[in-house]
């Protein structure tokens, strides 16, 4: 890992969720594999995502990592209470993560903003995003679908990047690049996130290729193996 990121001052992230009960969770997976084996991804793969943070935050103990919460009245839920939290706010997904990356922006300087539909990610993803923000305003992790799943900044973003990006569209992580051009963007690792059932096989290929996953992660491969007795289509290469 960095020795630039092992020694940033601060930074805040952010871990963009929904609360069980609260709102409608994975509704495309749920479609193929039942709302409640979808409501059991999310909660597997938002663990798994925490603790990689809490891997990378050893390596960066300025890092400050914050549960993005999507309802207003659960931001007090027993799920969230390990983490200080913050408010999405309204509105799409866009004014949503301009208010939180503005919130982390003037309590830390850099923010960092994730989901929790790539559980597969690994530390240095975060250090390297860090690490990123030394030599570059912004960083950029793509997804394969489009999208990205990961955002840092350590300086403004333009308004039209958060108002005029089509969300969860197959040239999403372009335009939002486009919006931001001029300035240079780091370009991080590539991954796919988690959509539809389809999205399941490469995800346990992934987790599986983990040379050393967190015990969370491992614990989403196993339940992955058992889900795909239901699904064969999910077996993949466990």
């Amino acid at each position: 890992m960095t020795t630039a990121a092992a020694t940033m001052a601060s930074a805040g992230l952010a871990i963009f969720v929904k609360t069980p009960g609260h709102s409608p969770l994975k509704t495309r997976l749920a479609r193929t594999i039942g709302q409640d084996a979808a409501e059991a991804f999310h909660r597997h793969a938002v663990a798994a995502v925490a603790d990689v943070v809490v891997q990378a935050q050893a390596a960066m103990p300025g890092l400050v990592t914050y549960w993005a919460v999507a309802e207003a009245d659960a931001l007090d839920a027993p799920l969230w209470r390990d983490l200080p939290r913050v408010a999405q706010g309204e509105g799409d997904l866009g004014a949503r993560m301009r208010h939180v990356c503005t919130v982390l922006r003037e309590r830390h300087g850099r923010a960092l903003l994730i989901g929790a539909d790539a559980p597969q990610l690994q530390a240095t993803d975060l250090v390297d995003a860090c690490a990123a923000l030394d030599t570059r305003d912004h960083a950029l992790a793509p997804s394969e679908d489009g999208g990205f799943w990961l955002f840092a900044t350590r300086t403004a973003v333009p308004e039209a990047a958060w108002s005029r990006t089509p969300w969860s569209q197959a040239d999403t992580s372009e335009r939002f690049l486009d919006a931001l051009a001029p300035t240079p963007v780091a370009a991080l690792r590539r991954l796919r996130d988690v959509d539809t059932i389809d999205d399941l096989a490469p995800l346990a290929e992934a987790l599986d290729a983990l040379s050393a996953p967190t015990p969370k992660q491992a614990a989403l491969a196993h339940w992955l193996r058992k889900l795909s007795m239901v699904h064969p289509c999910i077996a993949g290469g466990t």
